[in-house]
């Protein structure tokens, strides 16, 4: 089951992508698996020497009742330091944003999310990236 953000790579030029785990409680991963998840809206911020994934929107596990989390709640993303240190460095730098690009589960059944560091793009890069699509959706379709 992967959560995919259709809009980021259309939105952002991402120029590296990262690998982090996600601190997620039990209904979380029970919603998630059902496919009952949305990182459209999302981003990633620091947040004392730390990066948390806000406004990720997780919907609620029926069968969990009274113990379900809120939908909108920061969630902690899990990094080395190394990792973590040259994220925030990029971020502090003018024009880098860090993205959400897809939540899957790994061969052990871990919960990851695979972060993009990259700018956002402008409205001629983006009306560039449009032309660039139909012109190869023309040549699939052997129309010239």
């Amino acid at each position: 089951m992967q959560i995919l953000n259709r809009k980021a790579h259309f939105n952002y030029e991402i120029e590296e992508e990262i690998e982090a785990g996600i601190m997620l409680l039990g209904s979380e991963i029970k919603s998630m698996r059902e496919g009952k998840a949305s990182i459209n809206e999302s981003y990633v911020a620091e947040v004392k020497g730390e990066l948390f994934l806000i406004n990720c929107n997780i919907s609620e596990y029926k069968p969990a009742n009274r113990f379900n989390h809120d939908l909108k709640r920061p969630r902690k993303l899990l990094l080395h330091k190394k990792e973590l240190n040259k994220i925030i460095g990029k971020m502090q730098m003018h024009g880098y944003s860090a993205i959400p690009l897809k939540i899957y589960f790994n061969k052990k059944n871990f919960a990851k999310i695979l972060i993009g560091l990259g700018r956002g793009k402008k409205l001629y890069d983006k009306r560039e990236t449009i032309k660039k699509r139909d012109e190869n959706r023309r040549k699939q379709r052997g129309e010239e």
